[in-house]
């Protein structure tokens, strides 16, 4: 039996590949808090919903400009 685990957190470089970005983009927009994350240990990680809201946010900011 296969099971499919969905995610709870992703790496920046997970990120990177999900947003189609350079992982130092998305490093950046981590260090400005455009984009949410935590350190676990010596790892940062970032939630779904960040990612989400990270793209909600971008958008909202296109419909008001």
């Amino acid at each position: 039996m296969t099971r499919n685990l969905t995610p709870r957190w992703y790496s920046p470089n997970e990120v990177a590949v999900l947003l189609g970005f350079g992982l130092s983009k998305v490093k950046m927009k981590i260090a400005t808090g455009e984009l949410r994350s935590i350190k676990d240990g010596k790892y940062r990680r970032i939630l779904p919903e960040w990612v989400d809201e990270y793209v909600r946010d971008q958008v909202e900011r296109q419909e008001a400009a």
